[in-house]
């Protein structure tokens, strides 16, 4: 869900096609992909296991967790998008602007790798710029709609965009608590990956 942060943290082109395919393929096709692209899988998997576990997202659950219950983490994924996009010690919002464009070319360079179902969201994505415009109350919102749209068990008026507005600084504060442990553990595994190929 959280598309920009996956993005930000790739370190090669392979890698942001993976990290966008990982939740569109099956894992047992995993191996059929390039090393870099693979990479990206693994390194998609790794940013969601510490995620998931990560106190401060753990906290920040409960900003959604009253009104969805367990697809709270969904909702989180999603918010958090919002606070990468607005974080100036990471990039300035034209280097934001630059860094959407440049995932967009990849992502079509890398057309014949893409699953039938990504390819049509990507025209989508590429369309409105969901990476940039996350930076965008409407554009949180418009992503938060997406996934009630898309969750089988929940209605799709549920005010979540109304829970993100009015815990929009307690879920920043989550946000700087576990942003840059996600970037160091990032770090560390891409570590591992480049020893291994």
């Amino acid at each position: 869900m959280n598309y920009l942060a996956h993005s930000f943290l790739s370190f090669t082109d392979g890698q942001i096609v993976g990290q966008f395919l990982e939740d569109f393929i099956r894992n047992k096709d995993r191996f059929s992909f390039p090393k870099e692209i693979q990479d990206g899988i693994t390194l998609h998997r790794a940013i969601d296991t510490f995620t998931d576990s990560h106190p401060a997202i753990l906290e920040a659950k409960h900003a959604f967790a009253p009104l969805v219950r367990l697809y709270a983490g969904a909702f989180v994924d999603v918010s958090m998008d919002y606070f990468v996009a607005n974080d100036l010690s990471l990039h300035s919002p034209e280097e934001w602007k630059n860094h959407s464009l440049q995932v967009y070319r990849v992502l079509n360079a890398h057309e014949k790798w893409l699953p039938d179902n990504f390819k049509g969201m990507l025209v989508k994505m590429e369309h409105d710029d969901w990476l940039y415009n996350y930076r965008e109350d409407w554009g949180i919102k418009f992503s938060i709609q997406n996934v009630l749209n898309k969750a089988k068990y929940l209605d799709k008026d549920i005010p979540v965009f109304e829970a993100f507005l009015e815990n929009k600084d307690f879920l920043q504060e989550c946000y700087n608590d576990f942003f840059p442990d996600l970037e160091a553990h990032v770090k560390g595994i891409n570590t591992l990956l480049q020893l291994d190929n």
